[in-house]
């Protein structure tokens, strides 16, 4: 036990040696431009084939905190984020926004290429806190807890921050939902996000 305590503190002053000026820690915020998968819905009263509707990208937004480990060439960046995301589809013939918003966990692993400019990429932990299609009843998620990637690109300016990146989820995850009046349109959407996100952030 005393071996593997001192390994750790051996292993975190070494990382504490390493690391450079800029780490730490910050706020951030930005904007989302998000698409979610495909919505298949079908009139209650009609046998036929499911009807397929894709989404249209609205603007969302995020806002949470930043840690930041800075060495020569790399960085590692873990993020907890409070994200608000918004996509539109056509539900014979009329428009619903779904809203969904979240806790994101991305884990960023960045390469400096050259003077403020870095690229990154890594996992994205999320967890669905709502999810809301207008004007239907719509259940929870199949899954409140899933996994996506982040990759995008960063310009660092002293303790000012700007990136783009892209997100994707890495699997379908789906919500079943049904007209208010139970008898109209039954049907279910995936939740699963593709979106642009551009940040700002502020080195604290």
């Amino acid at each position: 036990m005393k071996k593997t305590l001192l390994t750790a503190v051996i292993a975190l002053l070494s990382i504490t040696a390493f690391a450079q000026k800029d780490s730490g820690f910050g706020i951030k915020a930005g904007l989302n431009y998000n698409q979610n998968g495909d919505l298949n819905f079908r009139q209650v009263q009609d046998a036929g084939e499911d009807l397929i509707s894709g989404s249209d990208g609205k603007v969302g937004y995020h806002i949470g905190f930043f840690g930041k480990l800075d060495f020569p060439k790399i960085y590692l960046r873990p993020e907890l984020i409070y994200t608000k995301t918004k996509s539109s589809y056509d539900i014979d013939g009329t428009t619903n926004d779904y809203d969904i918003s979240k806790l994101d966990l991305p884990v960023l692993l960045g390469y400096k290429i050259i003077g403020p400019l870095s690229v990154f990429a890594g996992p994205a932990f999320q967890y669905t806190l709502n999810n809301d299609l207008e004007g239907l009843e719509v259940n929870d998620v199949q899954n409140d807890f899933t996994v996506g990637a982040q990759f995008g690109v960063a310009v660092s300016l002293g303790n000012i921050g700007v990136d783009v990146r892209y997100e994707r989820g890495f699997s379908e995850n789906e919500a079943n939902f049904i007209g208010n009046n139970v008898t109209d349109i039954s049907g279910r959407v995936d939740s699963r996000p593709s979106q642009i996100i551009f940040g700002l952030s502020l080195k604290l």
